[in-house]
């Protein structure tokens, strides 16, 4: 059933040049993600929920003014006025439910981690290419002008030959009951935090490294709550990560790129909205850089509706996905864990 909120009008219309969004799931995420930032975007509409507590949805829908709600993900798929979807639900149901939603003709961005493991990551790669749908993985902060400037100081050759990168990212404790502390819901440190560092590391040397070493410290068995991680890219540089999800300290993300010329460290390359620092250093000395506080979320969205209304390209698109699996699979494997399933 599909409902319509009391405080919001139908948000239906029928303008093609906007693209109507659903939610699939009322996560504390989606807010943030794609609700505030739909309001900034002139071609962008959140117009409809779907949780599986129907009194959740409905409570989610008023204290969103979202138009509609509904109890069920099939029938929010299925709506034919939807053109686009956001799934922010856990890891293990990203696969099921973005393969229904790109049958369904559904545009799909899909929360990090893609897809569980590398498998269904190529399934949905594949589905992604058959329907000729856009599908993107919610790599926000890859879309900020903070990790766009990163990329081009890299590739400028100010840094001269890269020789290391390193990727830090460790938070506070969480409750023990997280579903980031759960197997069956694909949680995991290196999946709910890695896979950000991985990315990071990927994006910012620009090849796909061969993981040496891993070492984990497990909350429960095949459940990480930190992990160290060593890389070896194909032009030289080495990598490591260290991501840790019970860290007994403040917050620490950072990102720190080492060549023979120089080096730059970045202070917050994930939520670079809330906070950020960029230092570059060079043979011409230290230079700082600082960038607007528009979220990432932001851009993000920008990017996912420009990618549906003129098919322009995604950073984070399914092809990448399947290539930053393929090392988070990698990294279980060297820490004598198993894959998500």
């Amino acid at each position: 059933m599909m409902a319509t909120s009391e405080s919001a009008g139908s948000g239906e219309g029928g303008r093609a040049a906007v693209v109507r969004l659903g939610i699939l799931g009322a996560a504390r995420i989606a807010p943030h993600a794609i609700i505030y930032p739909a309001r900034t975007l002139a071609h962008a509409e959140v117009v409809a929920v779907a949780a599986r507590d129907g009194a959740r949805a409905a409570a989610f829908a008023r204290a969103h003014h979202i138009a509609r709600w509904t109890d069920s993900y099939a029938a929010l798929i299925e709506d034919r006025t939807i053109d686009a979807l956001y799934i922010p639900l856990p890891n293990s149901l990203h696969f099921a439910w973005a393969l229904r939603a790109l049958a369904a003709g559904k545009h799909v961005l899909c929360e990090k981690p893609l897809t569980a493991n590398t498998a269904q990551a190529e399934a949905l790669l594949d589905a992604a290419s058959s329907s000729g749908r856009v599908l993107m993985e919610g790599f926000h902060n890859r879309y900020h002008p903070l990790l766009l400037r990163v990329g081009e100081i890299v590739r400028s050759g100010a840094l001269g030959r890269l020789q290391t990168v390193e990727a830090i990212f460790r938070t506070p404790s969480l409750r023990r009951d997280d579903i980031r502390f759960h197997y069956a819901l694909g949680g995991g440190a290196t999946m709910d935090l890695g896979c950000y560092m991985i990315n990071l590391m990927r994006y910012v040397v620009g090849e796909e490294p061969i993981v040496m070493h891993a070492s984990a410290r497990e909350l429960t068995v095949d459940v990480d709550r930190r992990m160290v991680a060593a890389f070896a890219f194909p032009g030289g540089a080495l990598g490591r990560m260290d991501v840790e999800m019970k860290a007994l300290r403040a917050p620490d993300i950072r990102l720190v790129v080492t060549g023979d010329s120089g080096s730059l460290q970045v202070v917050n390359p994930v939520l670079p909205h809330l906070f950020h620092r960029l230092r570059l250093q060079t043979r011409a000395g230290v230079r700082r850089e600082h960038f607007d506080r528009t979220s990432s979320y932001t851009y993000q969205l920008r990017a996912y509706v420009a990618a549906i209304r003129a098919a322009a390209p995604v950073a984070t698109d399914a092809a990448d996905a399947v290539r930053n699996m393929r090392v988070i699979d990698a990294v279980y494997a060297k820490a004598g864990m198993r894959a998500r399933s």
